[in-house]
């Protein structure tokens, strides 16, 4: 059983109320990119946080995690929504073909992985031209850049942080993962949360 198997059952006292105020607003950031016609990946959904509030916009919603014990609470939430799947993946190994997906979300994964930049490989390679991957990731104080008290605390928990950033060193990092061209916002809170949306650009031909 992973930490995240563990805490599933409990992870919504910090989604919700120690953090609530940060993951509002991350919700409403990632719905002002989705519409009615789209079809959406999540990768890393967790216990389904952003998983219902988006099934309410958009035509049909895969939901994926690592974690059965985050997946049973993603499909306890989105019990009543008819247009959603909720499955097991691999961020860095996606089951899916090329180009399948509208929007592709992943949100407050990009910091504990082994390799990131394999992730966003897969997450681009689902994503349709034209189409947009929503990045949100937990971030430090951006005057300090210390790692925060919640972040050690879970850390020593057995979360297993691979990388701190700062909102600059989080834009710096899907700089020189080749996302030159794409919008950050900073939500402030207790912990704050850095939103990256890539509009994936229509290859040209030949």
């Amino acid at each position: 059983m992973t930490f995240w198997d563990r805490v599933a059952g409990v992870y919504d006292l910090f989604a919700d109320v120690y953090n609530g105020k940060v993951n509002r607003a991350l919700c409403e950031t990632v719905l002002s990119e989705i519409r009615d016609t789209d079809i959406v990946l999540e990768c890393a959904c967790g216990t389904g946080m952003i998983s219902k509030r988006a099934a309410a916009k958009c035509a049909k919603l895969i939901a994926t995690d690592f974690s059965e014990g985050m997946l049973k609470q993603t499909r306890r939430k989105c019990r009543a929504c008819s247009n959603v799947e909720v499955r097991y993946a691999d961020i860095t190994k996606l089951d899916f073909e090329d180009e399948s997906f509208d929007v592709v979300i992943a949100a407050n994964v990009i910091h504990l992985l082994d390799e990131p930049c394999e992730a966003l490989k897969e997450l681009d390679r689902v994503c349709r031209s034209q189409g947009r991957l929503i990045i949100p990731t937990y971030v430090n104080d951006e005057k300090s850049g210390r790692t925060s008290g919640f972040a050690k605390t879970v850390d020593q928990a057995g979360a297993d942080f691979k990388r701190q950033f700062t909102f600059a060193s989080y834009r710096d990092f899907l700089v020189r993962a080749g996302y030159a061209d794409l919008e950050t916002v900073l939500i402030r809170g207790r912990v704050p949360c850095a939103v990256a949306v890539i509009r994936k650009q229509k290859e040209e031909d030949g």
